[in-house]
């Protein structure tokens, strides 16, 4: 069983930043990512990442001004996110899977509760 608690989330202006933080327990996975969801809208990827090798993915959206990185030591994948639009507005989701790296949302198996990001124009 895996745990995953997302933290970070919150209220920013845009051009602002924010930091999301994943703490995953129990068993973990090789691959951990990032998705979002907004109000109305699919389920979205964001960014993914190898515990190992740490790979990295992102979305053509936030490409550039979205990094992810992991801690192993910590058990913690990190989502930082500069420059944020109004766009950027969801519920980001961390979530897991073995191994290799997907964009598919119905490829990854355990996720966090999420946590709100709201970018005021």
């Amino acid at each position: 069983q895996v745990q995953l608690v997302e933290s970070g989330g919150g209220l920013v202006q845009a051009g602002g930043s924010l930091r999301l933080s994943c703490a995953a327990s129990g068993r973990t996975y090789s691959t951990m990512a990032w998705f979002r969801q907004a109000l109305g809208k699919e389920c979205e990827f964001v960014a993914t990442v190898t515990w190992s090798g740490g790979n990295t993915d992102y979305a053509d959206s936030v490409k550039g001004r979205f990094t992810m990185s992991r801690d192993n030591l910590k058990n913690t994948v990190y989502l930082q996110m500069n420059s944020l639009k109004p766009e950027d507005t969801a519920v980001y989701y961390c979530t897991t899977r073995r191994y290799g790296s997907s964009r598919q949302a119905g490829d990854y198996l355990y996720w966090g509760q999420g946590t709100q990001v709201t970018v005021s124009s």
